[in-house]
């Protein structure tokens, strides 16, 4: 009979994997609720608008309950604590599962709230605007991509862990976009946030709270980059743009050792 110890990778990494494909399906689940596709049961805008009131404090909940979570328990010192109840391989995939659990409250509770800011007449200008939309989530991808998607979703943890390897920590380099912008991810939801040809009240309100939102936490987390990298994430603060690429890049091409 195998014992608990033997059958433990084996079950890190089910659960990794599990964590991972409940994130995917947020991850496709939320393209189309923000940007208002009828093939999905509910979108941001879509069914009756609730009183005022009642709208801004249960859509301000759960905008308030995702930003505690996703940005409190990526802190150093939660994750001390936590990992003593939770193995450290499955650390970050029950860190990636309870913030798709958080999103996934936030599509069925959120509350439409009636109003147009905009709307887009030409059809040039929808399909213009829909387009970029969808590269903001093609740019999302693309960027974590090019930072280990799969660790930054725990599946190597989980991989590492079934193999008996250690899974060191990233190394931090500037592949690809990153050698011109540091947040490629936060300019990608800022993409996937703005770019609607119809923005009713309901929808600029997550835009505007989930945008002020990731600007302080560009904050936080590179506090956190600088104390764990150094005079490394220093260099990179002072050389590349935070959110978009400066058009003269000064100086001669520069080795990277970046961040994720």
């Amino acid at each position: 009979m195998e014992s608990h110890s033997s059958r433990q990778p084996a079950v890190l990494l089910a659960w990794s994997v599990f964590c991972y494909v409940a994130f995917f399906a947020c991850f496709l689940y939320a393209i189309a609720f923000v940007g208002n596709l009828s093939v999905v049961p509910k979108t941001i805008d879509s069914g009756s608008a609730a009183p005022l009131g009642l709208a801004l404090a249960v859509n301000l909940g759960l905008l308030s309950l995702f930003a505690v979570q996703h940005t409190g328990m990526a802190r150093r010192g939660f994750k001390r604590a936590w990992t003593r109840i939770v193995p450290e391989p499955a650390e970050r995939a029950t860190y990636v599962l309870l913030s798709s659990l958080c999103l996934a409250l936030l599509f069925v509770f959120w509350q439409p709230i009636g109003g147009t800011v905009w709307k887009l007449t030409s059809p040039l200008a929808h399909d213009a605007l829909m387009a970029l939309y969808f590269g903001g989530w093609a740019l999302l991808l693309y960027s974590t991509l090019l930072i280990d998607h799969f660790d930054l979703f725990g599946l190597r943890q989980g991989w590492a862990a079934f193999r008996g390897h250690d899974c060191p920590p990233r190394a931090f380099t500037t592949p690809g976009l990153y050698r011109h912008i540091r947040h490629p991810i936060y300019l990608s939801w800022a993409i996937i946030f703005w770019a609607t040809p119809e923005m009713s009240l309901g929808h600029l309100l997550f835009a505007a709270v989930s945008t002020t939102y990731m600007g302080l936490a560009v904050f936080v987390e590179e506090r956190d980059l600088v104390h764990q990298f150094g005079d490394a994430y220093r260099r990179y603060q002072e050389s590349t743009p935070r959110y978009l690429p400066r058009l003269v890049r000064s100086g001669g091409r520069r080795k990277g050792v970046a961040a994720g």
